[in-house]
């Protein structure tokens, strides 16, 4: 019950403004409906109904399931520019599952590693683009801050590293 009233609440604060129909519901939770739910059916194929023989099945599973978040936070809040980061992240946690749950081939963790590096850089990049654009913190601020952090790096103490 706890989770229907918190989707309504969701739903309520998304449509505000806008007609209660029924055409909402599928605008704004298209990912809910359909991309998720497919992701979590195949991962209940391959815990309950191959008995952990097709870790294949999880690699599309886990992209299914961490696309759909994606897309389901950016219908809601409209942060399209901000999220894309999550497609390269989703293929890097199908990937991540099936090195976990499969036969554990270490050469699948380079490009888990690659897809999840470039997306957390590129989170953090357009996330502290957004909050630097929107007036949190001002270019003034941040150019203080980086000549104070400068100017107290030059005059603390070194450590005498010859003798290591």
């Amino acid at each position: 019950m706890g989770v229907l009233l918190i989707i309504a609440g969701i739903f309520l604060y998304a449509t505000r403004g806008n007609a209660m129909d029924p055409g909402n519901v599928f605008v704004y939770f298209w990912p809910s409906i359909f991309v998720i739910p497919m992701g979590i059916l195949l991962h209940w194929m391959y815990f309950y109904m191959t008995g952990r023989r097709g870790s294949g099945m999880l690699i599309p599973g886990g992209i299914l399931i961490v696309s759909g978040i994606v897309c389901q936070i950016s219908m809601l809040f409209d942060v399209w520019e901000y999220t894309w980061p999550g497609f390269p992240l989703a293929v890097a946690f199908g990937l991540l599952e099936f090195y976990w749950f499969g036969g554990r081939n270490r050469w699948i963790l380079i490009p888990v590693f690659i897809l999840g590096s470039m997306a957390i850089i590129f989170f953090a990049i357009f996330t502290l683009g957004a909050i630097f654009s929107f007036g949190f913190v001002g270019q003034t601020t941040v150019a203080i801050t980086l000549v104070a952090a400068g100017i107290a790096f030059l005059f603390s103490k070194r450590e005498d590293r010859s003798e290591v």
